[in-house]
């Protein structure tokens, strides 16, 4: 053994080496066997401290989820602010309804067409792509306008399919990125940190809003309603639901260029390019800290190495379309990919639907009444900002303190459990409640649909399936849940007004409840199907729930864990 660490420091120790930085691109030149270098290339991923590199990845990932709600936020709003430029303050609710499930529709688009070429080209290839998608569409949103011979909210709907495919397609991305880079020990926490920037997205979207309001608070404040909104309004209105908007492409922006540059992830290019020296040295790099692929030169030094020896021969299944339905038309693989999918579709319908009963709400803590336009729309910011600081931030990250410690699956039972009992009451009990009771329950859906299923369907599929589908599947997943939030955006928001003829408004909305109750308990037997995940690393999990041996732990030479102290 000492031998083997003399070596080791020999290949660590070059000219200008560990003087002031750790020459990380070295660790790996002196492992002979190329088994044994995946296995220390994948362990120090899996062993490494939480660091900066960590915090920096759920920056540049959580971007997207953030203007993602940023988007759905903001366009509530901006309906509000167009409806006062194009429909004197009442648009009609079909037109409301298309503009807002256009947006999941590209979503659908986007998770499957972008997951499976994260898995046939390679994460680096596309990543920041489907930002540059959200980017584009999000200033092309700002610059239409009215025309005889163009209709507007054709050209909107046209955009927001646009934005929504390059929206789906950070959901795959960002989750199995930052899944294949996390170390094993925090990863469902680093998931859902990155999850988790969707309350800030929806939080930012609600101060830019009230910013907008008081800024153009002498323009709106002398129109009582739509009719008397006149030019200086109407100017107002037009200007804020733009720059509302607009306002989205910024983080988008700022993060392109680190997802641009990111390498390669080191798991992709062992287990589907089988490229060990590029992700060894990519591996080294991100470690580091630094950003972007390892030089050619530095991957060509590994390659010269006195040790190096040809690509080994142990190679996965090759991935194709034939080999995915082989492998997941088999019911103890397959069940999985059912169980994630169907509990993201059961968790949206719900998710999306309890938006139905917003209106409701923010009336029962007095932000639904108003005097003017002003009023109207700076209740309406202020109302949703107060119900996402009360329910799903407090959520979201009670999921990333817990997830590592309780584990995913308990956190999605539980909460699919206690959303099944909270929507029967709202349902079977709504005349009986009072105000405040309806708003206490509000609440505590929004925590626990946020601390349970929405945040776990969303990290287990970006952690329980091989390397070579993993986009894939998570891709598929996440379309399914897109599909339920346009079944509750559009069927069931329609249901909520079924036989209101000469009756008050939304009286079929205690039925809805009842059917979101009974999806939640759909969900809970579907999360049966999917097995706990905690503190294994992605091999593990591989070769436990899918019968694929990861070679590079049975290499002979340097088989102790504690070797990966010793080659760095």
């Amino acid at each position: 053994m000492s031998d083997e660490k003399n070596q080791a420091e020999v290949y660590q120790k070059t000219k200008g080496g560990n003087a002031a930085f750790h020459n990380f691109i070295n660790d790996f030149a002196h492992i002979e066997d190329p088994l044994e270098r995946r296995r220390l290339a994948l362990q120090k991923i899996d062993q490494a401290d939480f660091g900066w590199y960590h915090v920096r990845a759920i920056m540049v990932a959580g971007v997207g989820f953030l203007t993602d709600s940023y988007d759905i936020f903001a366009i509530n709003m901006g309906i509000t602010m167009m409806a006062y430029v194009f429909w004197e303050g009442n648009m009609p609710s079909s037109t409301t309804t298309l503009l807002k499930v256009s947006t999941s529709v590209g979503t659908v688009i986007g998770q499957l067409g972008f997951g499976m070429m994260a898995d046939i080209v390679g994460r680096k290839k596309i990543y920041g792509t489907e930002l540059i998608i959200m980017i584009s569409a999000c200033v092309l949103q700002c610059t239409i306008g009215k025309s005889p011979g163009v209709s507007f909210v054709a050209t909107l709907t046209f955009y927001r399919i646009i934005m929504g495919i390059g929206i789906g397609g950070d959901y795959p991305l960002s989750s199995i990125i930052t899944s294949e880079f996390s170390t094993t020990k925090w990863r469902g926490a680093i998931m859902g940190a990155v999850f988790a920037n969707q309350a800030f997205g929806q939080i930012a979207a609600g101060i830019i809003a009230l910013i907008l309001a008081a800024a153009y608070k002498d323009e709106l404040i002398h129109a009582k309603n739509g009719k008397e909104c006149g030019e200086a309004c109407m100017k107002a209105c037009d200007q804020m639901w733009r720059i509302l908007i607009g306002l989205g492409c910024v983080p988008g922006v700022v993060a392109l260029y680190f997802r641009l540059t990111i390498p390669e992830s080191p798991r992709y290019t062992l287990d589907v390019v089988n490229g060990i020296n590029q992700a060894a040295a990519d591996t080294s790099k991100f470690v580091s800290g630094e950003h972007g692929s390892a030089d050619v030169d530095e991957v060509a030094r590994l390659e010269r190495a006195p040790t190096a020896v040809e690509q080994y021969e142990v190679t996965p299944p090759k991935a194709s379309f034939k080999d995915f339905n082989r492998h997941f038309s088999q019911w103890k693989y397959g069940k999985i990919l059912v169980g994630t999918a169907f509990s993201w579709f059961a968790l949206d319908v719900a998710f999306y639907g309890l938006g139905l009963n917003t209106a409701v709400i923010l009336q029962t803590i007095g932000y639904a009444s108003s005097s003017n336009v002003y009023e109207k729309l700076w209740n309406s910011a202020v109302g949703n900002l107060i119900l996402i600081c009360a329910g799903s931030l407090p959520g979201y990250w009670a999921s990333v303190a817990t997830i590592d410690i309780i584990g995913r699956k308990p956190i999605q039972l539980f909460g699919f459990f206690i959303l099944t009992v909270l929507f029967c009451v709202i349902g079977f009990a709504y005349h009986r409640l009072s105000d405040g009771g309806l708003l206490g329950l509000y609440v505590v859906c929004q925590f626990f649909q946020n601390f349970g299923p929405n945040v776990t369907t969303f990290i287990i599929p970006g952690e329980i399936f091989p390397t070579r589908y993993r986009s894939t599947a998570h891709g598929i997943s996440a379309a399914s849940g897109k599909i339920g939030a346009i079944i509750a955006q559009t069927a069931l928001g329609t249901l909520i007004n079924y036989h209101c003829e000469g009756k008050k408004k939304n009286c079929w909305l205690p039925h809805v409840m009842e059917i979101f109750a009974l999806f939640m308990l759909c969900g809970m037997f579907s999360s049966l199907l999917i097995p706990e995940t905690k503190r294994m690393t992605l091999e593990e999990i591989t070769e436990k729930y899918h019968d694929e041996v990861d070679t590079g732990k049975y290499s002979s030479s340097y088989s102790n864990s504690s070797n990966l102290n010793e080659s760095v």
